[in-house]
């Protein structure tokens, strides 16, 4: 019974720190309704994209008889102007189109006019433009092992410190599957994750400033550092043990409290006008 209600709190934990890294940071769509005839319409507004085509941008279908929306974009971090697109049907949904970007670039965008002679604008007035970052395709043969083994390596990690707490006695088992995890998932397939999306192995330091990077690499020092303090056999006094795996475990979850993609991989547009090739016009660590 005792394992079993650690593994369930690890479960749930780690659940629970999936759930706020897809839900948070710079890729997360941002979602609201449009009420038309009494009704409330869920829309989506994408903030990734693959490089190999125009961005839809989409809106539902309302019974609405006056729909008049329009799509505001220019480059991000430039200073063009502002293009206007008017928003077309297209089956159940209302389709605008942003011009496909090389990997890296952005485009700040975003939505408004009227509904039904109602004021319509997304985000809201005061709030900050949608910005979309594209980038190149990434392989389902290396993408969804990285995320499989990532999300593995938070469980056992977490499973680690439960037991720190607990049952001390496993907490060693837990802590060295964590590590591996994090090896394989962060450290070997997560630089071809970046190699295919941005065409850099590597983005962190020393070489940049890319956040995702040196989080995982912030957290996989922590766990490296801390199987090396208690070793892969038990000791007599396991409290110096107990306390490292814990602390590697706060530095893990910190990290994993900063949203994901922050201060990614960006293209340069200055750069780029200037007549450089786009894969050597990106820049990292600022948004």
């Amino acid at each position: 019974m005792k394992q079993f209600i650690l593994w369930l709190a690890a479960v749930i934990i780690t659940i629970a720190a999936v759930i706020y890294q897809r839900t948070t940071g710079p890729t997360y769509p941002v979602k609201g309704t449009i009420t038309a005839m009494g009704k409330d319409y869920k829309y989506r507004l994408i903030r990734t994209h693959e490089s190999s085509e125009n961005a839809g941008i989409s809106l539902p279908k309302t019974p609405a008889t006056d729909f008049n929306v329009f799509l505001h974009y220019k480059r991000f971090q430039t200073s063009d102007t502002m293009t206007v697109k008017p928003f077309v049907l297209e089956g159940d949904k209302y389709i605008a189109t942003l011009p496909k970007q090389p990997a890296a670039g952005k485009m700040e965008y975003f939505v408004s006019g009227t509904i039904d002679n109602q004021k319509f604008r997304a985000p809201k007035e005061g709030e900050d433009n949608i910005v979309l970052r594209y980038k190149d395709h990434v392989p389902g043969g290396i993408l969804w092992p990285h995320v499989f083994m990532m999300f593995f390596a938070i469980l056992f990690g977490m499973r680690a410190a439960l037991s720190a707490l607990f049952d001390p006695k496993t907490m060693r088992r837990w802590a060295i599957i964590a590590l591996i995890g994090m090896s394989i998932g962060g450290m070997v397939l997560g630089p071809f994750v970046q190699k295919y999306a941005f065409g850099e192995f590597w983005t962190g330091f020393p070489y940049g400033g890319d956040f995702t990077d040196n989080k995982m690499l912030i957290m996989w020092l922590s766990w490296v550092v801390a199987i090396a303090i208690i070793g892969l056999k038990p000791k007599k006094k396991e409290k110096i043990s107990r306390v490292v795996v814990l602390l590697a475990t706060v530095v893990m979850t910190m990290v994993y409290m900063i949203p994901h993609s922050m201060g990614g991989s960006t293209l340069d547009y200055e750069k780029v006008d200037q007549g450089i090739k786009p894969s050597d016009a990106i820049k990292t660590g600022k948004e």
